[in-house]
């Protein structure tokens, strides 16, 4: 984990990233924290009579890997993250890993910052793609 990046030491430009290989078990324990059961998700043979071929993670659950992205490393720890346009591209299958970026793009004011955030799996294909408006932190505050 980098050390944060506060309103003052901001740029745009600025990048971080995050990676995470999806399983079974995270689809089903997100499943399970939001009630989310579509059979898409859960039940194999279902999902192989889909134009998916496959069960596939929840859009939502790899969205939340820009989360840890905005939280962790860009612009880090203290962020609020306010606002989330996103668009799913292609589908994230059990075992794949995607890595979450975002990327600064704008200084809205002292108190708002837009994040060109993407979401890409191992093959280097882009899966989702929006942008991202967070609060960051006014000073950086390390816990340990």
């Amino acid at each position: 984990m980098m050390t944060p990046r506060t309103r003052a030491t901001l740029q745009v430009g600025d990048k971080g990233s995050f990676s995470k290989t999806i399983t079974e078990k995270d689809v089903f324990e997100f499943a399970d924290a939001t009630g989310d059961f579509n059979p898409l998700h859960i039940d194999e043979g279902y999902a192989k009579r889909t134009v998916f071929g496959h069960r596939i993670a929840h859009g939502i659950l790899t969205a939340g890997i820009i989360s840890t992205v905005l939280g962790g490393e860009i612009p880090g720890l203290g962020t609020i993250f306010v606002e989330l346009h996103i668009k799913f591209l292609k589908p994230v299958f059990f075992g794949d890993t995607v890595t979450a970026t975002g990327t600064v793009m704008e200084i809205i004011n002292p108190k708002r910052v837009r994040l060109m955030v993407a979401c890409v799996n191992q093959h280097g294909e882009d899966v989702a793609l929006g942008n991202a408006i967070v609060i960051p932190p006014k000073e950086t505050v390390v816990t340990g």
